[in-house]
């Protein structure tokens, strides 16, 4: 059974239960400056966890298409990708956690018939400082499913990972860990931003018996173990906190938020550890083809064989969504799969410009669930064949650079004659040739090389690097860069809180004012909307008057102290599209299905009909507080820019 067939399967099953299947949302979120990509299906959905209406009701399940770049530098081993789909279900405030844990085991054992005996789950444990009690309810939920298949029930507590390593799995079932099972999107309870929704949630691992324990990750294996034992099918959120200046309260509804990698559960359904040939397997007959060599037959070559295979498809699905490789925010990513990959095919020997010929692949795998991918197909191919050949140009540039490094002799005691570090006491350290933590630094900043590149070569000519102080340098210039990205203007919402709602509401007003009064050329260009003002970019080539100014600032405070209300319709976008009392920008980054939210008057009158993905108010009175115009100024050319308030 591959991913196409298990993704309808799923979506069908969801269906009988009574959800409403949503199309997979774009990969760069939506008023979401938080985070660059969208990486797991809750993101879309905030909105609606945090309490506003969904149009198609309370039950929702889908298949989103999901990037994650933190883990660019974990891609290698069996199970861990770039780019995946994560199955989707949502309860908002409807069933809870019986339903939610009885489904996915159902779909799990019966549906998919995966084996009970070799199924493992993990609960929260609780955190009395912040008040929250130990999950004993889906634990006990997953005693009796166990209990009803004769297998044993053993519960133990873990904690954190840390000690899952001392202590082991000890013959147990069901684990209780600390903030490894809770979900939010910036971790455990700890770590929330006031305005953040979070919750305990309930983890199911799926045991691969004839894999044995690495001691290279602990002495002791568990679940959340990284040897590759045990592979993480999926994770149900039991949304129902909201993170307050004073700890926590509830949420208006208690939400089901369950996300499972698509690829995983192919991979387990396939009786396969490994989920690239499950699911990447056309990439990987395409580059054996090319190179020559067998994947599977040499750990150093299946390395590369997967670095390419989840590289190439992130990037064909990033380009796809309108992400051109470059040096900023999202297209820095693309730029990096594209030349990670063209690296590991020199070390498959595949040579030359041969990146381009499998993004058709790549789009035939997808063309019932993605359609578009197979439309963009040359496209995408041009602009990876563009990327190839800009970055074998740099790729020479830097070798030649690297031959010039100076190397620097000195003494060591802390590396074995292959470079590795000595942690046997009985292994005689000795001395290497190793090229400086600076000058590895500058072919990474000046050349694009990184740091793995830079070992490869080295290794190749007898030399070692640096590593702790290239790793130094780098935490150093990533903090730089953090601080940096803080400073930028950012699209979007700051949160979620109730205020920025209300700003967010206010500015769909606003634009609306804007078109009434300059002309309907006027579209939104960009927003950044935080819980003290907004700040807003349209298209509009003069400088306001102070008369066209009160105008817009009449027709939004009009519209608040008249009151009304804010209603959500789906719709197909070639519909939404063609509709001219539909105001909306930007109409490449929505999916197929699109929200439009129309603000109408308790006169009936529409205010403001708008494409947007939330959140906002429930009624126009709602958003409170006379709005005011502090600003009205250029913001690029045929750009204007506003600032308002809320007072």
């Amino acid at each position: 059974m591959n991913g196409n067939e298990i993704r309808k399967k799923y979506l069908e099953f969801m269906s009988k239960k009574g959800h409403a299947i949503i199309p997979s949302s774009a990969l760069v979120p939506e008023n979401d400056p938080t985070t660059l990509f969208t990486g797991s299906g809750m993101q879309p959905l905030i909105p609606y966890l945090m309490g506003e209406k969904h149009p198609k009701g309370v039950r929702l399940a889908d298949s989103q298409k999901c990037f994650r770049s933190g883990d660019i530098e974990e891609v290698g081993d069996n199970r861990h990708t770039t780019f995946f789909e994560m199955l989707g279900n949502w309860s908002l405030g409807d069933y809870f956690k019986q339903e939610q844990i009885r489904n996915f085991w159902q779909f799990l054992t019966k549906e998919l018939n995966l084996d009970p005996s070799r199924i493992y789950v993990t609960c929260y444990i609780g955190n009395p400082e912040a008040n929250i009690p130990k999950d004993t309810e889906s634990a006990a939920i997953w005693n009796e499913l166990f209990s009803e298949e004769g297998l044993s029930t053993t519960q133990i507590d873990i904690g954190s990972e840390d000690n899952g390593y001392v202590v082991g799995d000890q013959g147990g079932r069901i684990f209780f860990y600390s903030d490894k099972n809770w979900w939010s999107r910036a971790g455990g309870p700890g770590k929330m931003p006031v305005g953040e929704p979070g919750g305990p949630d309930s983890e199911v691992f799926y045991l691969f018996p004839e894999n044995v324990h690495d001691t290279k990750w602990g002495p002791k294996c568990h679940p959340n173990c990284d040897c590759g034992r045990y592979i993480e099918l999926g994770n149900s959120v039991f949304m129902e906190y909201l993170k307050t200046e004073t700890g926590f309260a509830n949420l208006p509804n208690r939400n089901v938020d369950y996300g499972g990698g698509l690829e995983r559960i192919a991979a387990a359904v396939n009786n396969s550890s490994d989920v690239f040939p499950t699911n990447h397997k056309p990439i990987l007959e395409y580059f054996e083809q090319h190179s020559g060599k067998v994947y599977g037959q040499d750990d150093k070559l299946t390395k590369s064989f997967r670095v390419i295979a989840d590289h190439m498809k992130a990037a064909v699905f990033l380009i796809a969504d309108n992400i051109e490789p470059g040096n900023t925010d999202q297209s820095y990513f693309v730029r990096r799969l594209i030349r990670r990959s063209v690296r590991h095919a020199d070390i498959l020997g595949v040579g030359e410009s041969k990146f381009a010929s499998v993004v058709r692949p790549i789009a035939l795998m997808y063309q019932d669930a993605y359609p578009y991918l197979l439309e963009k197909s040359e496209a995408i191919a041009a602009t990876i064949a563009k990327e190839e050949e800009q970055f074998r140009h740099t790729l020479e540039a830097g070798l030649k650079q690297f031959n010039k490094v100076s190397l620097q002799i000195h003494l060591t005691t802390t590396v074995t004659e292959d470079g590795e570090k000595v942690i046997d006491k009985n292994v005689t350290p000795i001395t290497k040739q190793a090229i400086n933590a600076k000058k590895a630094f500058d072919l990474y900043t000046t050349y694009g090389f990184p740091i793995e590149l830079t070992e490869e070569i080295a290794a190749e000519k007898g030399l070692i690097v640096e590593r702790d102080g290239f790793d130094k340098l780098m935490e150093e210039h990533k903090a730089m860069s953090r601080a940096g990205a803080e400073q930028k203007f950012k699209g979007g919402l700051a949160d979620n809180s109730e205020q920025v709602v209300k700003y967010h509401s206010a500015t769909h007003l606003m634009l609306a004012g804007l078109r009434l009064v300059l002309g309907d050329h006027v579209h939104q260009a960009g927003s950044n909307i935080t819980g003290e003002r907004l700040r807003y970019d349209f298209t509009h080539g003069d400088k306001m008057n102070p008369e066209q100014i009160a105008a817009v600032e009449k027709y939004v405070n009009d519209a608040i102290v008249q009151g009304g209300v804010v209603s959500i319709e789906m719709m197909d976008k070639v519909v939404a599209e063609s509709d001219k009392t539909i105001e909306a920008s930007f109409w490449d980054r929505y999916p197929d299905e699109v929200k439009v939210y129309t603000m109408t008057g308790k006169d009936g009158t529409i205010l403001s009909r708008e494409l947007c993905g939330g959140p906002h108010v429930v009624r126009l009175e709602n958003i409170s507080g006379t709005f005011r115009i502090t600003k009205e100024e250029s913001s690029s050319s045929g750009v204007r820019r506003i600032k308002a308030v809320l007072e």
